[in-house]
Parts: structure tokens; sequence; C-alpha cells
């Protein structure tokens, strides 16, 4: 998942890949830099997830180059929706793209299977989010602040983890702002 601040974003993510009821790895990085503040938060076929953001990294690489400046999050999030759509046959790949800019600051979009993009406030995504809808939309306010947004998140990917089958291990959180990333992780008992 991933939300918007004033500053930046967070994201958190748990950590289990799982093949049917087999757990493949507990503490697998869901949350994924495609950029130096752009980071993918990966749901679906790890597969298919992994190569999509690749394949992103390596054309926004290019980009940057070509603009001589950092690609806008923007960018990025419809890198992720043109590759999803043209497979949409192919792929079992649902991200949601979160990062920081110099133009719009802190956002958050969502590409769910099939390559619809849509910039929100929030996205949830992957197994754990059926579980968890009715919590965000209770608790979600705009001026949250970053402590907010922390909380905020460990706590959905928290009930997420405990209610669904296919989500566990620990949750990493991804704080992305204009000074930069920072990285953490939380031990759920």
């Amino acid at each position: 998942m991933a939300v918007a601040y004033s500053g930046g974003v967070i994201m958190g993510a748990d950590s289990r890949v799982s093949t049917g009821t087999y757990v493949a790895n507990r503490v697998s990085d869901k949350v994924t830099a495609i950029h130096d503040k752009i980071y993918l938060c990966r749901s679906g076929s790890a597969a298919d997830t992994q190569a999509v953001s690749d394949y992103v990294r390596h054309y926004l690489g290019a980009h940057a180059i070509e603009c001589g400046r950092p690609p806008l999050v923007k960018t990025a999030a419809n890198l992720c929706k043109r590759i999803c759509y043209a497979n949409k046959d192919r792929l079992l790949a649902s991200v949601i793209v979160a990062g920081v800019d110099p133009y719009e600051g802190g956002s958050v979009y969502v590409i769910p299977l099939g390559g619809t993009c849509a910039k929100v406030p929030f996205a949830i995504g992957g197994s754990g989010s059926t579980y968890i809808y009715g919590h965000v939309d209770h608790v979600y306010r705009p001026d949250m602040t970053k402590a907010e947004c922390v909380d905020f998140v460990k706590t959905a990917v928290e009930r997420a983890m405990a209610r669904d089958g296919s989500s566990g291990g620990i949750i990493r959180l991804v704080d992305i702002s204009a000074e930069g990333v920072q990285r953490d992780f939380v031990v759920v008992n």
C-alpha cells in the first residue's frame, strides 16, 4: 500500500511470497526501487511484476539521461500502465507506483490488473487488501502527518496479514521524500 503526505509518500508491504499453499519466500521485498525517488509496490505474479519493474527501471533510466533531469512519478506510472495494458492477457501484475518529484511532490498511482492507471491519495493492493478496505476508508484523512501515515500503513498491513493466509512475514516500510529515501521494517508477532 502507499499513502501520500504533504512532504512525500509512505509505502508498505508484507514480505510473504506464496505459490498456492506453499510459502516460497518469507522475507521477499515487494517494494522495488525503479528510480532514485520512485518506487513500485508489487502484487500478483512475482515473476511478472519483477519483469515489469525491470523494464520500467530501464526505460526511466534512459528517459532521465535524455531529459537531463529525474523522471516524474507520472511518467513511471504511465510506463507501467502501457506495459501492463499491452500485455493484459499474459500478465498477472498489479502495481502501485509512488514517489516524489519537483512538480507534484508526493504522488501515488494505482495500476490494477488490466492496466488502468489512476492517481489516488492512497492505494491498497494484493490478496490482503480485500480484508482492509473498510479500515482504510474509515481511518484515512487527506491531511495526515508523516507519523500518522506511517502508523496508518503499519496498522493496515498488519491487519491484512492477520486475516489473509497468503500474506505474512515482516512489514517493509519505505519513506520517500525530497530529502531522500528511508527504508525500515517491522517484525509482527
